[in-house]
């Protein structure tokens, strides 16, 4: 292997997006309440975030909250949305200090107007960071964001924006909640479950994917790490 093909090997994917499952197994496990899960996997996201930094990853994306996830009982809706509440409300100076840019991906509509305004008032003051975008997936689906990127493309048609023989995969993507973003190069999904759940369905296309055992409560930089190494291990072809 030449120097070339080793430099270019050992690149840092540009985009990482991780799958944080197990809050509750790791909870349970402990005859602790999922809320202790769920603030013991906020840590860990902390952890991700100052790792992607270290790693020099530009753009990470956590899979906070998925659109299915209304379905899970209220007092534990209660208790994440407390959590989300807490780190918008605390974490600006934080993000700032570190030149993280917050963007939150998912449909808003079904958030409490108080954290939307928090949302808002994170991801203006963090604009002009630049050190690495931070994605939230929050109120999440993969089907979702696809059919709604359809739908506005059917509008502008039929408004005679464009026509419909226009329309290709370039254009597809500027519709989509990444738009402007590259796909994920790695996706890290924890606690040994082995699925997407319908998490950037169209993003992932040719993403390499990291399965791991561990929960998400326990995932250290030394998991990421190792998720890193596997990553440099892949020949990534993309179909060629």
């Amino acid at each position: 292997m030449t120097k070339k093909d080793t430099d270019k090997t050992m690149a840092p994917p540009e985009h990482v997006a991780i799958i944080m499952d197990g809050n509750g197994r790791w909870a349970e496990a402990r005859g602790l309440t999922r809320f202790h899960g769920h603030s013991e996997g906020a840590k860990s996201a902390r952890t991700a975030v100052e790792s992607a930094i270290k790693y020099k990853i530009r753009y990470l994306t956590l899979y906070s909250f998925s659109s299915e996830n209304w379905k899970r009982p209220q007092t534990e809706i209660n208790d994440l949305m407390g959590l989300l509440r807490s780190y918008l409300e605390n974490e600006m100076k934080t993000l700032v200090e570190n030149g993280i840019r917050l963007r939150v991906i998912g449909e808003r509509a079904d958030l409490g107007e108080d954290i939307v305004e928090l949302i808002q008032e994170c991801e203006e003051g963090t604009s002009q960071n630049k050190t690495l975008d931070l994605f939230i997936a929050l109120s999440y689906g993969g089907r979702y964001e696809i059919t709604e990127a359809a739908r506005q493309l059917a509008i502008e048609v039929k408004e005679g924006n464009i026509e419909s023989t226009d329309i290709n995969e370039e254009i597809f993507s500027k519709h989509l909640y990444t738009r402007g973003v590259p796909d994920p190069d790695l996706i890290i999904r924890t606690s040994g479950e082995k699925r997407v759940s319908n998490f950037l369905l169209w993003q992932l296309a040719y993403s390499e994917l990291v399965f791991s055992d561990t929960l998400w409560p326990d995932f250290s930089e030394a998991d990421f790490k190792k998720a890193l190494s596997e990553f440099y291990l892949r020949d990534r072809r993309f179909g060629s």
